[in-house]
Parts: structure tokens; sequence; C-alpha cells
């Protein structure tokens, strides 16, 4: 199959994949209403296109957080991610590596710290969870300054998982014991080019930085309920003057969709914010980033880094999100896609359509470089007009 696009990366992802796995990176939760928000919501967003400009060339170069950068994107922290192909976010981090960009590794990645460590070449970004046991999450952020991490993202939307209704019907969760081991390893004998080289070759399986937490017979069929036995539904904006305490790199804080939380993050001391809804996964109904993103630009944009997430699928919808105040845009399912469709090579083939997307949109509305994208390049009456 010939790859133009990250779809095409999710239909190819889809044959490969066990359904397990498929629908826990694409789906959302409840109906899946604001998963879908995130996806119309950018596509309802209108740009202003100029003519007879010189835009022979194109500088996608940015920096962030001390950090040169060849394009403003991140390949974002993605649950699972690594088991979508053998030692997965390995892989990734060689991808991102390669193209110039960070790639952040999830709390609940399938490889460790010390193993994506390893493999790097370059300093990469680590993505935390705050969890009952501060002792245990003391322990990762050492392990994460010993590790070299140039950033600290921590994820402030998850105090309890959101309903999913795709896992259930999967068989990830809600499937526990000899029932829910049944079905997925039916689904993954349905993948045998899959099961080869992840299931067998890839071994071993588990949550690798909490592993320590996960005790006897706890692992991926009880997922979830781990997450809900660990995760800690009582934090508070004082946690994260802990937090804070114990990170001395960039603090970036991810899942704010309100404005008055944003002038709270600035508050805490962070660097920087991502303006995200989970990718749709935890409060179906929330509002859309490019619905979010401009009243936050406006509350905090002189006093924080922000990024964004959510719906990203081309180099046109990360030219929106910077043409609405985002200094760099968070990819996760593409890069998940990607990598579950062709590996490494697949993520390093998805950031270079992202970097050509970029370029010939940045050419139709008549900018060379990042910083000429602004509120000058969209119809801003436009906005979700249509959702």
């Amino acid at each position: 199959m010939t790859v133009i696009s990250v779809d095409d990366f999710r239909g190819l992802a889809r044959r490969r994949l066990p359904r397990f796995l498929f629908e826990y990176i694409d789906g959302g939760s409840f109906r899946e209403v604001t998963l879908g928000r995130n996806i119309t919501d950018l596509a309802g967003l209108s740009l202003r296109q100029k003519v007879l400009r010189d835009v022979s060339t194109a500088d996608l170069s940015t920096s962030l957080f001390g950090a040169r950068l060849d394009m403003p994107v991140v390949l974002g922290p993605v649950g699972l991610a690594g088991l979508a192909a053998r030692r997965g976010e390995v892989q990734a981090l060689r991808a991102a590596t390669a193209a110039g960009v960070p790639f952040c590794l999830s709390t609940v990645s399938a490889c460790s710290l010390a193993e994506v460590r390893a493999g790097a070449s370059q300093p990469f970004w680590f993505q935390l969870y705050m969890m009952r046991d501060r002792g245990f999450m003391r322990d990762l952020l050492a392990q994460a300054t010993e590790a070299g991490c140039s950033a600290l993202v921590f994820t402030v939307d998850m105090p309890v998982p959101g309903t999913r209704y795709r896992d259930r019907r999967s068989g990830l969760a809600g499937a526990p014991g000899l029932s829910g081991d049944l079905r997925r390893f039916w689904q993954a004998a349905m993948r045998p080019a899959w099961a080869l080289d992840v299931g067998l070759l890839g071994r071993p399986h588990g949550l690798g930085n909490v592993a320590p937490l996960l005790g006897r017979g706890t692992g991926l069929e009880d997922f979830f309920a781990w997450m809900r036995d660990n995760f800690d539904p009582g934090v508070t904006w004082k946690d994260l003057d802990w937090v804070r305490s114990q990170w001395a790199g960039p603090l970036v804080i991810k899942g704010v969709l309100d404005e008055d939380d944003a002038r709270a993050v600035a508050a805490m001391g962070a660097e920087g914010l991502v303006v995200s809804n989970h990718g749709g996964r935890q409060l179906d109904g929330a509002p859309s980033p490019v619905r979010a993103l401009p009243d936050i630009v406006q509350a905090v944009g002189d006093q924080l880094t922000i990024l964004a997430d959510g719906g990203v699928r081309s180099g046109l919808d990360v030219i929106k999100l910077m043409a609405l105040g985002a200094k760099g845009v968070l990819l996760g399912r593409a890069w998940a896609f990607a990598l579950g469709a062709r590996g490494e090579a697949g993520v390093a083939q998805m950031l270079t359509l992202i970097a050509d997307e970029m370029r010939v949109a940045m050419a139709l509305v008549g900018a060379t470089r990042l910083d000429q994208l602004n509120d000058a390049v969209l119809f801003r009456d436009r906005i979700g007009r249509d959702s």
C-alpha cells in the first residue's frame, strides 16, 4: 500500500495490530463526541490564502525549553504504544532523533526509562501522572533525572481513567482472568506478523516504569484496574508544588482547557502547558483544543510556552494550531499508527510527511517562518461554524 497520509498509517495499523491494541490507540471515551470534535474543529478552521509572495524557502525550525527543533512537533506520550512494534518506544525515539524533534516517554510505556535511555543518542522528555505512592514518584523522577530527560510533562487531566467503551468491547478492559486472556490471545493469533514480531520476539511485555507497583498477577489484563488503584484522585494544586520541588528541569503541565487553570499553572512556576483533552479519552463533551487554545494564549501566552495536541493528522493541522498561538504541537495517534504500521521506518516517514505538508501549507498562506503564523492567516469568524 502506498502511504500518502497519516490516515493511511491508521488503515495499515488496523490491519496489523490485534483488535484490543488498535481500539485502545484509536478510541476515546463514552460516545467519542470529543474525539470527533478534535478532528472536525480543526477541519473547520479556515486559513487565509495569500498569493504572489516569495515563498521559495520555508524554515520550520524553532526551539522549545532551550533545545533546537527541526520542526515544531513532539512525539507526545502514548501509553502502551511500545506494544505496537517490537520495543516500540525505542524505535519511535530513534525516528524522532533522526527528524530533529523530541520524543516523550509515557509513564505507562512498554519500555522502561532505562531501556529507552540505552537506545537514546539525545535527551528525551518524560511524562508522569500523580500516583498515591509519592515515594515511588520520587524514585521515578530520580530515574528521569539520571536518564538525562530534558523536560517533564506532568499530566493533570486523569485523576481517574475515562470510561472507554471500545476497550471493554475488545476485551482489554473489564475482562480479567482466563476469559480476557483467551479473547486477547485469539485477536493476536489473527495478526500473525504482530504475534511473531511483538508477541513472541518482543518479550518481556509489561509496563516497564511501573513494574514495581504492579504486584504479582497484575499486568496488561488488569491495566485499567491498576490505574484506578494507583492514580491519585485527591491531587490538588498543592501537590504540583511538590512535583516542582522534585524536578529541576522544565516542567510542562498537560491537560489544561480552562484559562483560570492556565493562570494557576503560571502561578505555580511551570515553564509550559499543553492545551489538551487527552485525545478525547477522558471527559466526553469537553471542548477541543481549537476552541480552548485562543483564550489560554490570551491569558498566559506571555508567561508560559504553550503547546497543544488533539486531532492532529497532518502538517496542515500543525499550521492551524500554530496560527492559534501554540509554540509547538504534540503528536499522539499519528505516531502510534505509524509505529504500528511500519515500526521505526513508519514513524520516520510520518514525520517527513508532516514536514512536507507544513511547507506546502505555509507557502499557500504566504509564510516562510513559523513566527509569521498568527491570527493574520486565519478567518477567525469561521472557527467551528460547522461543528
